[in-house]
């Protein structure tokens, strides 16, 4: 199973019953799940039904679309347009209104079609719970496209992180190589500038210089840090190999990751890892970026 992005899109069409219905949904990303469907008047005591099926399909994101139910014509397509009827009649009225009011008789055609009252609705739905499990097996035609592409999507996605974990796994080498020399380096700085603290080496406390040193060797000691960074690159290869959701997972191990550079450079103090430590995070924070698209 790959992962799965937020982004994507689905139709959906049928025909039945003498109704040509249509859906059209698209995703984006949201830490959850929400959606905001526009559907016909007639089938909004449905709406909770419709969540139920989109919360199957959809289970972070935000997903917005458009139900449209039409009385199919006979091999003709859908009824609709212009009410002729009511159109004279509102055309009468207001130009009667213009005489008594002694205004201009100014009316165009493009002001009446701009006229909602006019327009035929085609949506008109006789029985909703008749034609119901019609419109809801062309929802989920539309969710099964929506979430092919988002697969597909995830599958980029997919790739272009593993490609970035497998730079980050490079700069982590490369402060490990580096990591054995700093409490060495360390070492050699603490005790040159106490030397110059006394006027003679003899009154240093060799036993109190050897535990402080110690001490200061362990506090810059980075091994726990690179282990858990090993631990985190192990753990995002089995999430991504198992596939499906899991971006609120990926989006932690981030986080982990960050804790655990950040004070590797901190601890560290050395101009070679900060440099690589500034790399390792402009290299997480695009990865990031990724992980906030995938459901």
């Amino acid at each position: 199973m790959s992962i799965l992005s937020m982004t994507g899109f689905g139709r959906g069409e049928s025909v039945k019953k003498g109704y040509k219905i249509t859906v059209e949904l698209s995703s984006v990303n949201r830490k959850q799940f929400d959606y905001s469907v526009s559907m016909p008047r007639e089938l909004v005591s449905c709406e909770s039904k419709l969540q139920k099926i989109i919360s199957r399909y959809i289970k972070r994101g935000y997903v917005k679309g458009l139900i449209v139910v039409e009385k199919a014509s006979s091999g003709r397509g859908v009824s609709g347009g212009i009410d002729i009827a009511v159109a004279k009649k509102q055309l009468d009225e207001m130009r009667s209104l213009a005489r008594k009011l002694n205004l201009k008789d100014d009316i165009t055609l493009t002001s009446l079609i701009k006229m909602q009252s006019l327009i035929k609705s085609s949506s008109l739905i006789d029985n909703p719970v008749e034609i119901w499990p019609e419109v809801e097996n062309t929802v989920v035609k539309a969710l099964k496209k929506l979430k092919e592409m988002r697969s597909h999507e995830g599958d980029v996605l997919e790739k272009d992180m593993r490609k970035r974990i497998t730079g980050l796994e490079r700069i982590e080498a490369q402060i490990e190589k580096i990591a054995p020399k700093v409490p060495a380096f360390h070492k050699k700085t603490l005790e040159q500038r106490l030397k110059k603290l006394v006027e003679k080496e003899a009154l240093i406390d060799k036993d109190a210089l050897a535990r402080e040193i110690a001490v200061f060797a362990d506090r810059c000691d980075i091994s726990e840090e690179l282990t858990r960074l090993k631990s985190h690159f192990l753990q995002t290869e089995k999430i991504l190999a198992k596939g499906g959701i899991c971006g609120r997972t990926l989006d932690f191990i981030c986080q982990e990751m960050f804790r655990e550079i950040n004070t590797t450079g901190s601890k560290a103090n050395n101009a070679g890892i900060s440099k690589r430590v500034i790399d390792f995070k402009a290299g997480l924070e695009a990865i990031r970026e990724q992980v906030q698209n995938i459901e």
